[in-house]
């Protein structure tokens, strides 16, 4: 099929290359000329495991092109994939001037090249949008339309992404569900027939009306996000009474009712979607006149528990951090990908530097990101970026590990206690043995966790 994707961010670049792959012809647009340059260069513009070589192998193979023709776009796509940023507002709501953006666009030159008026023209929302956003698509497509006197026979769907940041690819491609909202039996089924090639095993596409499909990203994000901070609260709890919560996590995950998936406890999530979706759907619940004290809540403990392993820090250097220098292992919200978007390591970082503590870090992916964020400001003099792990233990009062890379998992912890001024470790992702690094002699500051030795 022949399919345009406006916008080549993270879930717009991931959707094109995987349709590319599976045969189709993709036109991705883009407004950054730039971006679009690079890419059709193979540039990937990301982190993102499979990634690169999936994108080089379908532009060699001319299945996949980048533009900024925004008119070409709409011509070539039979179907045409809406992937654009849906930022936040200062209300949590969802930004939608993008989306409207594109709908505005595609309107403008859906005659062109298009006279059969009988041949459906398929609009489709990717991003993840508040419940409503098709018709608000639809009623921006109209308008133009309508003042150009043009009847055009086309339909808006929904169909939500599921991408892991990390695994997208394998998510694309592998999907454990398809989501696709539609009120159009033709519609429907065309988009059914592009999904074939992902849906071989079992039938793992889930057909639904409009509204409930843009209502299903968001429940599935704050489902999620609602374990992790059930979790971090729970680790609070066993910090107060004694106990131990991993060893809570394995009783409970048993359970398969409960699972063991999102019940890590940790410093807190970040990322592109559970911050923003959570806060998004707080507003469209408020808005329709439904308070979500829930969903508050998930909010308000995760953004306390990015400050947990601070307190820790304060507590065994007694509230008095001045001079003192930290080595920081990882700075990625999540492992397997650069990015830093409501990272917990940024907000530690910039509540360490302020109490007067400097800041040396380590990431395998993510440090240009996170420099480029404090190059222009007056905290930039305060943290350094090392080329290697290690290199972050020089000179350092204490070790704090906010990323659980693999490559964090064994260290060599003789190194660590010899390196640091003080044999201590503030672990936010609850990565090591707790009476291992006692029998070494290195203190060890967890989640959820007792301190042995103290």
């Amino acid at each position: 099929m022949k399919i345009t994707v406006f916008g080549s961010g993270y879930v717009g670049l991931v959707t094109g290359t995987c349709f590319a792959e599976m045969g189709n012809h993709v036109v991705c647009i883009d407004i950054d000329q730039e971006r679009v340059k690079k890419l059709n260069l193979g540039l990937c513009p990301l982190f993102e495991p499979g990634l690169p070589e999936l994108l080089k192998k379908n532009l060699e193979e001319r299945r996949l092109i980048f533009s900024h023709d925004a008119k070409m776009g709409v011509s070539h796509g039979e179907i045409i994939f809406i992937a654009v940023g849906t930022p936040p507002g200062e209300d949590g709501s969802a930004d939608l001037k993008y989306v409207l953006a594109v709908a505005k666009t595609i309107g403008e030159y859906l005659d062109q090249d298009f006279n059969n008026k009988n041949k459906l023209k398929i609009i489709v929302n990717k991003s993840t949008v508040p419940v409503g956003t098709a018709d608000l698509v639809n009623l921006e497509i109209e308008k133009v339309l309508k003042a150009k006197n043009l009847k055009i026979n086309y339909s808006v769907l929904s169909n939500p992404e599921f991408l892991k940041e990390g695994a997208a690819v394998s998510d694309c491609m592998r999907p454990d569900r398809i989501v696709i909202g539609s009120n159009n039996p033709e519609a429907s089924q065309i988009i059914k027939e592009l999904y074939g090639p992902f849906n071989r095993n079992h039938d793992k596409l889930i057909l639904m009306d409009v509204r409930s499909a843009e209502l299903t990203k968001y429940a599935a994000n704050a489902m999620l996000a609602t374990k992790i901070s059930f979790m971090n609260e729970m680790s609070r709890i066993a910090e107060k009474l004694g106990a131990d919560i991993e060893q809570v996590r394995r009783g409970i995950g048993s359970d398969s009712r409960i699972g063991y998936s999102f019940i890590y406890p940790g410093c807190g999530y970040g990322g592109s979607c559970f911050p923003k979706d959570v806060q998004a759907l707080i507003h469209m619940s408020s808005q329709a006149g439904e308070e979500s004290s829930i969903l508050k809540s998930v909010h308000q403990v995760n953004e306390t528990q990015k400050l947990k392993l601070l307190e820790k820090i304060n507590f065994y250097f007694k509230n008095n951090l001045v001079g003192k220098t930290f080595g920081i292992w990882g700075l990625a919200f999540k492992p397997n990908t650069d990015d830093i978007r409501e990272a917990p390591a940024e907000i530690l970082i910039r509540n360490l530097i302020k109490q007067g503590a400097k800041v040396q870090a380590y990431d395998p992916e993510a440090m240009d990101n996170m420099r480029e964020i404090f190059k222009s400001e007056e905290l930039a003099g305060k943290i350094s970026f090392k080329a290697r792990a290690e290199e972050v233990l020089d000179q350092a009062d204490a070790l704090i590990i906010v990323t659980e890379w693999m490559m964090f998992r064994s260290p060599d912890f003789d190194l660590i206690k010899n390196k640091l001024k003080n044999p201590v470790i503030f672990d936010g992702r609850n990565l090591y043995d707790l009476n291992y690094l006692n029998s070494l002699g290195i203190s060890y500051y967890a989640i959820g966790r007792p301190v042995l030795g103290i």
